[in-house]
């Protein structure tokens, strides 16, 4: 079970993350215009990488990462909200 909410938080930070970088914004339109594409791959690459590791660790017995990984959700999502409303 552990395991789906971990994978179920993993969709909702990807789709957070790239409202965020889809919202205009001026946080991340004032990014460099020739790296932008970079920027949003990079950072979408960490993303996965950030629940790969979530994934491992709650799939090894530790279930403590998908609480971590929740905190995570949560303050990644509360970031997303606040950005996406423009409320900074």
């Amino acid at each position: 079970m552990a395991l789906v909410i971990t994978f179920l938080l993993g969709i909702g930070n990807f789709a957070w993350h790239s409202a965020v970088l889809g919202s205009g914004h001026r946080m991340v339109s004032d990014m460099l215009p020739e790296h932008r594409q970079m920027i949003r791959w990079s950072s979408m690459s960490l993303e996965f990488v950030l629940l790969c590791a979530a994934l491992y660790g709650v799939n090894a017995g530790h279930s403590v990462w998908m609480w971590v990984y929740l905190a995570y959700s949560a303050v990644n999502g509360g970031a997303a909200w606040l950005i996406i409303k423009n409320r900074q």
